[in-house]
């Protein structure tokens, strides 16, 4: 699997992103709230009974009313009306994390909401002259607890990343606030529950991030619908089929590994243009290869590895003239390997063990 191109997209849109924040973070010693714990590794049963109280009473209202009960300190001065709703938003996550192992939010004090750790701030879209939150990067913080309805006040943030970390329950219903979201990943964590559907009421959502959680059930096929550029939902428990609608997304990137989704890979897939990199190994497709695939000519990974295929390579896979990487290994497919595929010209590593092949070209 090639993974330089997928970082890269990643890091290139959020460097470009953080530059024009033109922000800088500064970090003071605090101590944590009493319900922090400061030692690494996993949560007590005592900590995890506590996280399921939280998250069952939270959750309770399905339309997401229920609230931490912020109180703002009257003497605390705010430099404008959204800075103070953004430390409303914060401190009402401060209060649904149980454990922040490195004491990331430890300064998540006072009205400067913008020296907060992980907080970027950057004038607003709609008048430069105002000042707010508008990016948060907390990743990699093992930081556990769950996203409280409160952050749905941060109604100018474009990038949140929150990966790598031990954030469980479900994804805000009031995340529908959030219009200008850009980059949303929420990747290696511990987020449960059926596809968070509210993800698709954001208007300019280009980079969609869920892979390592537990997610579970269908995806909508709105999701390829939308206008986005990288999905990565890989190591969830999605089951479904693929709909026809698959190839009218016109992402670049997208990775689908390790879940259920059985069925037949669409033909659709030859209308993805843009695509260059796809990875559908290890979720249990039982169908042929369909010779449309031929048309994506900017495709440079094509994993389609540990799954249920069968028949024959198609002939027209000589004209997915980008190729890098191809691996078909651990299907059932068989007949001859098509002559197109040695005359692939940036064709590197080719990869069709375990199938039922009765032919090679010299």
């Amino acid at each position: 699997m090639k993974k330089t191109n997928i970082i890269d997209l990643h890091c290139y849109s959020s460097f470009c992103y953080l530059l024009f924040l033109l922000v800088s973070v500064f970090v003071s010693l605090c101590s944590c709230d009493e319900h922090y714990v400061s030692s690494h590794g996993g949560l007590t049963d005592k900590e995890v009974s506590y996280i399921k109280q939280r998250q069952l009473l939270y959750y309770r209202d399905e339309f997401g009313e229920r609230g931490e009960n912020v109180t703002v300190d009257p003497s605390l001065v705010f430099e404008n009306p959204r800075l103070r709703n953004a430390y409303i938003a914060l401190q009402a996550w401060k209060k649904a994390i149980l454990s922040d192992p490195f004491n990331l939010t430890a300064d998540w004090v006072g009205s400067e909401v913008c020296d907060y750790t992980g907080v970027y701030c950057a004038p607003a879209l709609d008048n430069k002259r105002i000042k707010t939150v508008a990016g948060i990067d907390l990743n990699h913080g093992d930081i556990a607890g769950y996203l409280p309805e409160e952050l749905g006040l941060l109604t100018d943030l474009a990038l949140f990343h929150i990966n790598s970390n031990r954030f469980c329950g479900t994804v805000p219903h009031k995340f529908i606030k959030l219009k200008l979201m850009f980059e949303l990943d929420l990747s290696n964590n511990r987020f449960a529950g059926k596809f968070p559907e509210v993800i698709l009421k954001l208007p300019l959502l280009k980079f969609l991030d869920l892979r390592f959680n537990e997610f579970e059930g269908t995806v909508p096929k709105e999701l390829f619908d939308k206008d986005l550029d990288a999905i990565f939902i890989n190591h969830n428990r999605f089951r479904f089929n693929l709909p026809d609608n698959f190839g009218n997304s016109p992402v670049s990137v997208i990775v689908l590994a390790n879940n259920k989704f059985h069925g037949c890979v669409p033909a659709s897939l030859g209308n993805m243009t843009s695509l260059e990199e796809i990875i559908l190994m290890n979720n249990g497709f039982r169908s042929c290869l369909p010779e449309q695939i031929g048309g994506l000519r900017n495709m440079t990974v094509f994993d389609v590895s540990f799954n249920e295929l069968m028949g024959t390579l198609p002939e027209q896979i000589g004209g997915m003239v980008s190729l890098e990487q191809l691996n078909v290994a651990h299907n059932m497919l068989s007949g001859k390997i098509p002559a197109s595929i040695c005359r692939l010209p940036k064709l590197e590593n080719f990869t069709f063990s375990y199938n039922f092949f009765t032919g090679e070209p010299p």
